[in-house]
């Protein structure tokens, strides 16, 4: 997995989203991250220390590439304005589902 910048992810978020429209899918995922790479140990050993402060740590996978990066508690607004801009953009060819009355609903009503 690459563990890219902020500004670098969101870029190349952007690529994934819009190289898999057609013809794959993609998914993002968000984490709390205190910045531990290692699980944490049995009891009756010592503790990983507590962080001051948690991060993000945000995913971006497809079929054949994976990205991450680690967001800091103070940039998570403008990466989420990023992030929900690269969404409206590339959400644009999402198909409206038809709801299907059942048949005991169509009987009643």
């Amino acid at each position: 997995m690459v563990l890219l910048s902020n500004e670098e992810f969101m870029s190349q978020l952007m690529l994934l989203a819009q190289n898999s429209k057609d013809k794959s899918s993609f998914t993002v995922t968000f984490k709390r991250y205190d910045g531990n790479d290692k699980p944490q140990p049995r009891e009756g050993h010592p503790r990983l220390p507590q962080p001051d402060e948690y991060m993000c740590l945000i995913r971006a996978k497809s079929k054949n590439k994976k990205l991450s990066t680690v967001v800091k508690k103070n940039d998570v607004p403008r990466v989420m304005e990023n992030y929900a801009r690269i969404m409206k953009i590339c959400m644009d060819g999402l198909k409206r589902v038809k709801k299907v009355k059942s048949k005991a609903k169509a009987a009643q009503g």
